[in-house]
C-alpha cells in the first residue's frame, strides 16, 4: 500500500471516529437576542421531536420577551415560561406551560457539554417518563470535572440501576453486610439515610454486580470533553438534549453572573428574541 493510500485510510479513520460520536445539525440556524449579547444556535436531527416543536413555537412568537427567569452560575440559564412575559418583578416563574409534554429523545451521543439546549421538565414523581416540558428550556453553562468527580456523576446518573441492584444484593441477601446496614437504618427510623445509601456505590459485591449490569457511561471523548470545556454530566439520559449553541458561549457565562433572588431569578429582567435565521 503507497504511503499516499496510507494517509487517506488514516484520514477516513479519524473521521469516523469523530462523527461516530457527535450529533446532525438541522439546516435551521436560531439566534437568540438578549441584551447581554447574542447566541446562534443549531438544533439536532436526532431529537426530532424537540426540532420540531421548538421551530414551530418560534415561527409563533412564543418566546418573544420572555425571561430567563432561572440562572445558576456554574449550572445553568433556563426560559421560555409563557407566564414571564408580562410577569411583575416579584412573581415566582417556572410553573408556566404551553398543555402538553413531549415524548423524551435520550441519545448517548449527546451529552450535556457547555453549551448544550435541553428540554425543562416536571420531576419524577410526577414525571417518570422524564417527558419534556413543551416549551420551557435551559442551556447548559456547567463546569469543568476530574476523574473523582466524573465517577461520583455517574453514581447519580445511574441512580436507578443503583438501587435495584442494592436492593437484590442486600434485601436478598447475596451481602451480609449490606442487608445488616440497610436493616440498622430501617429499626433505627433513619429513612432519609436508607433512601440515601440504596442510591449509593459502597458495597463490594454491588459493584461486581454493577460492573455486569448495563449502565449509562460516558465515553473516552466525552469524558475528556467534560474535564476540558465542562458541562453537567448528572443530567445525561435524564433531560432531552435537542441543540447546541455554535457562537456565543460568552453569553451564557455573562447571564448566569447575573445578580439573582432567593429563587435564582435574575433581578434585573433578561428577557429574548428567537428568530430563524435560514
Amino acid at each position: 500500500m503507497t504511503n499516499s493510500k496510507v494517509l487517506v485510510l488514516s484520514v477516513l479513520m479519524l473521521f469516523r471516529g469523530i462523527f461516530a460520536f457527535s450529533q446532525t445539525y438541522s439546516k435551521e440556524t436560531i439566534l437568540i437576542t438578549t441584551s447581554y449579547g447574542n447566541m446562534k444556535i443549531k438544533l439536532f436531527e436526532e431529537t426530532p421531536l424537540h426540532k420540531k416543536n421548538f421551530l414551530k413555537l418560534i415561527k409563533q412568537g412564543t418566546y418573544d420577551s420572555l425571561l430567563f427567569h432561572r440562572v445558576i452560575n456554574n449550572f445553568m440559564i433556563q426560559g421560555g415560561d409563557p407566564d414571564s412575559k408580562r410577569a411583575n418583578d416579584t412573581v415566582l416563574l417556572g410553573n408556566g406551560d404551553v398543555g402538553y409534554w413531549i415524548p423524551a429523545e435520550f441519545n448517548p451521543k449527546i451529552y450535556h457539554k457547555k453549551g448544550v439546549l435541553a428540554a425543562a421538565r416536571e420531576g419524577d414523581d410526577v414525571n417518570p417518563k422524564k417527558e419534556s416540558s413543551g416549551c420551557q428550556f435551559y442551556i447548559v453553562m456547567g463546569k469543568k470535572y476530574d476523574s473523582l468527580a466524573l465517577q461520583k456523576a455517574e453514581i447519580r446518573v445511574n441512580r436507578e440501576v443503583i438501587t435495584k441492584i442494592n436492593y437484590l444484593v442486600g434485601f436478598g441477601g447475596k451481602s451480609v453486610k449490606l442487608k445488616m446496614y440497610y436493616n440498622r437504618l430501617y429499626t433505627q427510623g433513619k429513612n432519609d439515610s436508607l433512601s440515601y445509601a440504596v442510591k449509593q456505590l459502597t458495597d463490594s459485591v454491588s459493584k461486581i454486580e454493577y460492573s455486569k449490569t448495563k449502565h449509562y457511561t460516558w465515553t473516552a471523548l466525552q469524558k475528556k470533553t467534560y474535564t476540558t470545556l465542562g458541562g453537567t454530566p448528572h443530567l445525561d439520559n435524564n433531560y432531552t438534549i435537542f441543540g447546541e449553541v455554535i457562537q456565543g458561549l460568552d453569553v451564557i457565562d455573562k447571564i448566569a453572573a447575573a445578580k439573582t433572588d432567593k429563587n435564582d431569578r435574575p433581578k434585573e429582567n433578561i428577557r429574548m428574541k428567537i428568530t430563524i435565521l435560514n
